[in-house]
């Protein structure tokens, strides 16, 4: 699509509307002078040539990708009008569409019923599952998995309830046996498992953790904030896959669900969801407010949310991309299947070099692996992924980025045996094949990796 085109018209629109009003006289203090405009946007576009490249597949570090052309174009027509979702009198379309993309959400997700909305952020979004886990088990404590994302134990802290670690097993997935013995303990009131750990994107086995839960009266979150939409490929899986699609369907079972569109779903920042399968979890969320909630008996967006002031542009830009890519195999799923096999396909590359080895196979779309090291000692690994993530960062020509991700000594011996251990940790390299076009550029990416790895030694 042309995303000037779209742009202009979203502009002229929204001018055409205007002008079904009346018209009024633009303020004075809203003036600014075009050439001291001319030359800030001139700094501004400058500044912003200091950002990674993002939207290139050289760009394979962290979980950043530039929002879909169409996505672009939806926020900015909304944007204009700048509706606020708190209420429906702050945002009465952007609302209803708000209401449309969370119910879909709620649908590929196999919730029958389901009570939910957009948030600003993952963080936002974990947030409020936390806050109605605390209010559903009062004096109940939280699991979390070691490999789960921190802001977890963040929130539970915020929240005042006590956090209970749950170790992984060899694949970083959260360990069922660890977990019930602690569920035992009768301490926990709700388990938090993770569809896309950040760092290995690893999937927890929803799928025992789930009837486990229930055994004990708990409930259980699932903060697919990262991997959420690779449920569409769910039926994929093939028989004896690290991730199965029992796991993938288990979390129709479960209490409460996260998911970020501003990372597989195409969307800017910040655009993340909270759902629940029980409506009546709204009791928690009740409030007065004198001044809102009077144009409609129907409920508003922000009486069941945390947040008040929140962008209907958010919600407008998901519709959009949502009716021109569906949350359907052939429609958003095409997007993330090609990152996975880019992912398995580069795995299988690692797999047979000389000069890097894999650290666990992908189960989503990001792949950990590192220098090929004689002797291999966890020091010397460590200093080469962090020296091949620099060169490649830094060089003048092809460069390419990558991340790293801290392992800990026991984890690191627990994959592979064959490692001395000197120091407590290391750092291996990482990377997240998000866009569809690392697929396409996969050929160029592993020989220049290989290359930089090659050279570390």
């Amino acid at each position: 699509m042309e995303l000037r085109y779209w742009l202009e018209r979203g502009v002229e629109d929204f001018r055409a509307w205007t002008q079904s009003y009346a018209d009024y006289a633009a303020h004075p203090a809203m003036a600014v002078d075009e050439g001291a405009c001319a030359a800030a946007f001139e700094e501004l576009t400058a500044r912003l040539r200091g950002s990674y490249p993002f939207f290139h597949p050289c760009y394979a570090g962290q979980m950043l990708k530039p929002p879909h052309p169409v996505a672009v174009a939806g926020y900015l027509a909304a944007m204009l009008v700048n509706s606020n979702n708190h209420a429906l009198d702050g945002g009465p379309a952007t609302s209803a569409m708000e209401e449309e993309v969370v119910e879909r959400l709620a649908a590929m997700f196999g919730f029958e019923e389901h009570l939910g909305h957009l948030t600003s952020s993952g963080t936002q979004a974990n947030l409020e599952a936390l806050f109605v886990a605390r209010e559903s088990h009062p004096g109940k404590g939280v699991a979390v998995g070691v490999e789960g994302h921190y802001t977890h134990t963040r929130m539970c802290h915020l929240l005042g309830v006590q956090a209970h670690m749950v170790a992984a097993d060899d694949r970083g997935r959260m360990d069922t046996a660890a977990l019930e013995r602690l569920l035992s303990t009768g301490t926990v009131g709700t388990v938090v498992a993770t569809t896309g750990t950040t760092a290995l994107g690893a999937v927890d086995p929803l799928h025992r953790i789930v009837p486990l839960a229930r055994r004990h009266g708990v409930r259980v979150h699932v903060d697919a904030a990262y991997g959420g939409f690779f449920a569409l490929l769910a039926d994929e899986e093939p028989p004896g896959a690290l991730v199965t699609r029992e796991a993938w369907h288990a979390i129709a079972h479960c209490d409460s669900v996260v998911i970020d569109p501003h990372k597989h779903g195409l969307q800017p920042y910040g655009c993340g969801a909270v759902i629940f399968r029980d409506p009546a979890i709204a009791r928690f969320y009740r409030h007065e407010s004198p001044y809102t909630y009077f144009t409609s008996d129907r409920p508003h967006l922000g009486e069941i949310s945390l947040e008040c002031s929140r962008s209907g542009a958010s919600a407008a830009a998901l519709w959009l991309t949502l009716e021109l890519l569906p949350l359907s195999r052939k429609g958003l799923g095409g997007v993330l299947a090609a990152g996975r096999r880019a992912a398995l396909r580069w795995a299988a590359l690692i797999d047979g070099s000389p000069h890097l080895e894999l650290y666990q196979p992908p189960e989503l779309d990001i792949v950990t692996y590192y220098p090929s090291c004689t002797p291999a000692t966890l020091s010397r690994i460590g200093a080469a992924s962090n020296d091949v993530m620099r060169r490649g960062m830094n060089a003048e020509e092809d460069p390419v980025f990558l991340s790293t991700a801290r392992i800990g000594a026991a984890d690191f011996t627990a994959r592979r045996t064959d490692v001395v251990v000197d120091t407590d940790h290391a750092h291996i390299l990482r990377s997240v094949l998000m866009k569809p076009e690392s697929e396409l550029y996969l050929e160029r990416l592993h020989p220049r990796v290989e290359g930089l790895a090659k050279a570390s030694k």
